[in-house]
């Protein structure tokens, strides 16, 4: 196997590892709070802190990257996010299980900058799309992966085996690392070292070092917390309101959840190639503002087959550009700070759009489901208007010119 392609096997495995962490949780939720009597406020802070978590590890871990190595780092992330896995099979206390979510949050958050920093160090710059697309499905098979498995453990061995369970893969990832050479562009920039003594290499301060480079990574925030705040809004609310105003059962919901997540996955691998053929404005463009329409229209359909559908196809767009901000966010940076940018611009966009639910749940709360939709339609609108500022001066393409 290539160099190339052991980057996308090894990234892809680590974020469907990570996707399948994150979806233990929604899984055992229900068994966690019973077994330490606390209410769902108490039970839903798990995920937040997961969040924080991730915020964390993203920034250090980044950091870390760029100055001592991908490979050698991810090695680290990997250990700190299977300590924290089997760890919260043996909480004994909310508080512990705060405490290892947290472990573990900060090793999954370290996990995705690095690996698609080695996915566009790895790949040309018109295959770096597809490339990236190929690595972000990993987080669908993870979510298909957790529910096989909670389906098969939580009802005869509970909650806390699932968690055992889930260190054997991630063990497995260690090992598929551990034989993956170190990023040769990365191996260059270190060699080149000499010549720019003086330069920081991998620090934070360098994502706002002049106007210009401020305003692209306060840019790409807005738009990686539009991503994730759509997402969130739409798979963990979508299928109650799809059970209140279509009067769909428990088991019609999860079918339209498997056709969003179809639809999710084929977006992701269109998307991955319209970036690479028409280039980052054309194809957040597209998406950006076929999003704003899906999710608005789809508040009118009807019937079983309307919802089904217009699921797959609000799925398709919304999630699509999910593909694409590892390619992005990888192309605007130099390989010095790489790893940091990706790192802190995604989980920057994943802690402050993980409140979107709560605003949502607001919204559902004194208005009804059309109002819920156009809410997130905006959100794609203002993403849209963000992309839009996005300026081709002293970047990298993707492919074509921004």
């Amino acid at each position: 196997m290539d160099y190339r392609k052991k980057t996308v096997v090894a990234s892809v495995a680590g974020l469907t590892l990570e996707g399948m962490d994150i979806m233990f949780i929604s899984f055992a939720m229900s068994m966690i709070i019973a077994e330490f009597n606390i209410d769902l406020a108490t039970g839903g802070l798990i995920s937040t802190i997961t969040n924080v978590g991730m915020l964390l590890g993203g920034i250090v871990f980044g950091v870390l990257a760029d100055k001592y190595g991908r490979v050698k780092v991810f090695t680290y992330t990997v250990i700190l996010f299977a300590i924290g896995t089997a760890l919260t099979g043996l909480a004994s206390s909310i508080e512990q299980v705060y405490l290892f979510r947290l472990i573990a949050g900060i090793g999954a958050g370290g996990e995705y900058g690095i690996g698609m920093a080695l996915v566009a160090e790895a790949w040309p710059k018109n295959k770096q799309g597809r490339a990236s697309s190929y690595v972000s499905v990993g987080a669908q098979y993870g979510v298909i992966l957790a529910a096989l498995l909670s389906a098969i453990i939580l009802p005869t061995l509970g909650w806390r085996a699932l968690f055992f369970v889930g260190v054997v893969p991630v063990i497995f990832a260690f090992i598929v690392r551990k034989n993956l050479d170190e990023s040769p562009e990365w191996l260059a920039a270190q060699k080149n070292k000499k010549a720019s003594e003086k330069e920081e290499k991998g620090k934070l301060v360098q994502l706002f070092e002049t106007p210009r480079t401020a305003m692209t990574t306060i840019s790409l925030i807005i738009m990686a917390t539009v991503q994730i705040a759509g997402y969130n809004g739409l798979m963990i609310w979508l299928p109650s309101m799809l059970q209140k105003s279509q009067g769909l059962s428990v088991s019609s919901s999860a079918i339209w959840t498997i056709s969003t997540a179809v639809g999710m996955i084929i977006g992701m691998l269109t998307f991955g190639r319209f970036l690479d053929r028409f280039g980052v404005k054309r194809a957040f463009g597209v998406f950006l503002i076929a999003s704003a329409c899906a999710v608005f229209l789809y508040s009118y359909a009807t019937g079983i087959m309307g919802v089904l559908i217009g699921g797959a196809i609000v799925g398709f767009f919304s999630n699509g550009m999910f593909a694409g901000y590892g390619a992005l966010i990888g192309s605007l940076y130099p390989v010095q700070i790489r790893s940091t940018a990706t790192n802190t611009i995604f989980n920057f966009g994943r802690a402050i759009g993980g409140f979107s639910p709560i605003l949502v749940g607001y919204i559902l709360q004194s208005y009804d489901m059309k109002f819920a939709m156009l809410y997130l339609a905006g959100l794609y609108c203002i993403s849209f208007t963000v992309m839009l500022m996005l300026k081709k001066d002293g970047i990298e393409n993707v492919n074509e010119p921004i």
